[in-house]
């Protein structure tokens, strides 16, 4: 892994139906075995504690950032997770986020101080919930990361009027509309958290009982209650505003940024005397997504965490465009109201993962040589994914399913805004297409970063109708290099690949590709994945004879190309994707080809995640006979269907690429085609070769032969074929 990571550095710029179980119905194979894919892909869901309810909440979550509704008398928000980055003032000098994030930058510059208390998330809105109760009304909020409940504080604007804004209490520096102020805070000197109402015109208490605070630490919720003789909403309309931050326990206030992080004090602010107090700001159902053409704006006023808003409001000091207006006579009837959920389209996802490392992000360990081990920067327990639902009608076998994969640097919301993602959803009868976190920007979906892809890929599969028949894989750069060695590790879960700028760097692996055709799209003169790289995969893919396709497109010389990395960016920054999607197209999976060659390595395997790759097709159970250690090879070949292919000469020509940002691309082509060969009739035969295999299975009804099939083993050493079902073992080697 580490030549093919290491010769990347960077790329790209780059509606939710309710959870049930009958969405999920035939959503993933359920035929014989064994099943394509890892274990985990099969798992049950993970209830996760942040998402789960108790007293009067009843509503099930959202699970789609910057959406509301209402439902069981409750109003609920969702926000983004891990964009808790503060105002745009200056980059924090010691920010630890800088090396390895040049595409998936925040738009904010805070950073947490140091105490690892913080776990660079603490303040960081998962929800926010509103509820009339009879005699009160409560609010609840939950974060994602809440190690020491007395390091943050929140405040919510109740109430008031555009136009008309006040300044939060205890020096938030932050302005909003409001005729009350609700602060949740520790009392100072202690770790008890209390509530206080306070008028936003004189800045006095409220009159009237004080709100109660209930605190979850296993949830990480907070919740608090408005006695009505404090504050009625009845069934007003009632605008809320709301921020959370850091408290200086101490000082019985806001804890405020300062140029540089410390151990006790958060940075990012600049030369700012007055930043704002607030890392994370509620009621964001605009913010924009990040686009191919916005040069580098990408990096100096970033939206990839959709922060953009958000850090831009903070930097003014002024949220007042940042608000909800919660209509409580539709919480008193208990109207159900998802119209601000997307349905369709693209937009992001919140999953409970069955993996939480630790609360928070980690920024210290970089993953980029040592992915196999890495952990990833986002530890916690919720991840984030972006998803596009085709916006046709639903086809009658299910939604295809595309993996699009993120580059090195970026995130998971590189393709939001562009034709890459909603070309590949809307071919045929319509693709669902996701871009998982993989937990960082440069896990490179080995480790933990490979069981977020298949995590976010099952979540989809309970929440939504899909034709496990109908699945595929791409991605750019790293994501280019993510779709061959998931590709290799799980061919019959994919119908086709195809990576964009990247390539194999373990080509042996290739090897297993036999039934999953490739179209490769590389640039000649790119500076990250070079020539030699690319070349080399499609070399070693001609030489297997495989069915296969390189589009090598010119030197960038185009007024558009990046300033960074001018080849390697062009097809990102020119984003026209309609031959990708077209060769995508809608071929299904071949379940049960007549022959089979997987190659195990034991270094992508992780036991511990149910990410185990040890079978393909009808061959399952490969064994090593070097245990844990190094690769081996098996190839089975089925006689019993008759017939066959055979690859035709490698051809070579030149093509255009027409429609993009960057007008006409011109490309080389160099490619490999199969053709009907007339085959022997079908026979009661099997032949196994195997380099390092000690033992394996094979599904005889699926290798369409019999118990009594003449199996013969070609091996450079002892191996047991297990013919299940047929009680029946033949040695070899």
């Amino acid at each position: 892994m580490g030549r093919r990571l290491g010769i990347v550095v960077a790329v790209a710029v780059t509606a939710a139906l309710p959870a049930t179980a009958g969405a999920a119905t035939g959503s993933l194979y359920r035929g014989p075995g064994p099943r394509p894919g890892p274990d985990l892909l099969y798992g049950k869901p993970f209830k996760a504690p942040q998402l789960a309810n108790a007293g009067p909440w009843h509503a099930g979550p959202i699970l789609v950032s910057g959406a509301s509704a209402y439902r069981r008398g409750e109003f609920l928000y969702q926000d983004f997770l891990y964009d808790d980055t503060g105002a745009r003032q200056a980059v924090d000098p010691g920010d630890p986020r800088t090396a390895g994030n040049l595409f998936s930058k925040p738009n904010g510059t805070y950073t947490y101080p140091t105490d690892k208390r913080y776990a660079n998330n603490a303040a960081d809105f998962v929800e926010l919930r509103v509820r009339p109760l009879r005699g009160s009304t409560a609010f609840r909020v939950t974060l994602n990361t809440l190690k020491d409940p007395s390091l943050v504080a929140f405040s919510v604007a109740i109430g008031g009027r555009q136009g008309r804004a006040f300044e939060f209490p205890h020096g938030a520096n932050v302005s909003a509309p409001a005729n009350l102020f609700l602060t949740v805070h520790p009392r100072k000197g202690s770790k008890t958290l209390v509530a206080e109402l306070r008028r936003a015109a004189t800045g006095k208490r409220a009159g009237g009982p004080a709100p109660v605070v209930k605190l979850s630490r296993a949830r990480r919720q907070i919740q608090v209650t408005i006695p009505h003789a404090a504050w009625n909403p009845r069934r007003r309309s009632v605008r809320l505003a709301a921020g959370v931050g850091l408290w200086d326990r101490d000082a019985g206030r806001y804890l405020l940024p300062q140029a540089a992080a410390s151990d006790t004090t958060p940075g990012g602010a600049g030369g700012s005397s007055e930043p704002a107090a607030f890392f994370n700001v509620a009621f964001r159902s605009s913010e924009p997504f990040p686009t191919p053409t916005e040069s580098l704006r990408v990096i100096t006023d970033a939206t990839w965490w959709r922060d953009r808003k958000q850090g831009t409001a903070l930097m003014a000091g002024d949220i007042s465009n940042l608000y909800a207006r919660v209509d409580f006579d539709k919480l008193r009837r208990h109207v159900r109201d998802d119209s601000r959920v997307p349905k369709r389209g693209a937009f992001d996802r919140i999953l409970p993962s069955h993996f939480e490392l630790e609360q928070g992000a980690d920024f210290s360990e970089a993953c980029l040589t040592a992915a196999s081990t890495c952990k990833g920067q986002y530890r916690g327990r919720l991840q984030p994914y972006a998803i596009y639902v085709p916006r046709k009608k639903r086809p009658p076998r299910g939604y295809g399913m595309t993996l699009l994969l993120h580059s090195l640097s970026a995130q998971y919301n590189q393709y939001l805004g562009t034709r890459n993602q909603s070309q590949l959803g809307e071919r045929g009868g319509g693709s669902i297409v996701i871009t998982p976190e993989a937990r960082g920007p440069d896990e490179g979906y080995e480790n933990y970063g490979g069981a977020d892809v298949f995590d976010v890929w099952a979540d989809v599969a309970r929440r939504y109708k899909l034709d496990p028949g109908w699945t595929v894989a791409s991605g750019y750069s790293m994501g280019g290099i993510g779709t061959f060695l998931l590709g290799a590790q799980f061919p019959d879960l994919f119908a086709k690949l195809q990576p964009t700028v990247g390539d194999e760097g373990s080509t042996e692996v290739l090897a297993s590709l036999r039934n999953v055709p490739v179209r490769m799209w590389n640039n000649h003169g790119d500076e990250l994945v070079n020539e030699a790289g690319f070349m080399e995969t499609a070399s070693a893919l001609d030489d297997l004879g495989y069915r296969y396709e390189l589009d090598a497109f010119q030197p960038c010389a185009n007024a558009m190309c990046s300033a960074l990395f001018p080849n390697h960016l062009q097809l990102a920054i020119n984003d026209q994707y309609k031959p990708a999607a077209a060769f995508l197209g809608t071929t299904r999976v071949p379940r049960n080809p007549a022959w089979v060659t997987y190659v195990v390595d034991a270094e992508r395997n992780h036991a511990n995640l149910r990410l185990v790759g040890d079978h393909a097709y009808w061959v399952s159970r490969i064994r090593l006979r070097d245990g844990d250690a190094g690769s081996g090879r098996i190839d089975a070949i089925s006689r019993g269907f008759g017939g066959g292919e055979t690859p035709n000469p490698t051809e070579v020509g030149a093509g255009t690429l027409e429609g993009g940002n960057m007008g006409t691309l011109a490309y080389t082509v160099q490619k490999k085609r199969w053709s009907p060969a007339s085959g022997p009739l079908p026979a009661n035969a099997l032949h196994v070769q195997a380099a390092n295999v000690a033992s394996a299975a094979i599904d005889v009804k699926r290798a369409h032969v019999g118990c009594d099939v003449n199996l013969t083993i070609d091996s450079d050493g002892p191996i047991k074929v297990a013919l299940p079902g047929c009680n029946r073992t033949v040695t070899g080697g």
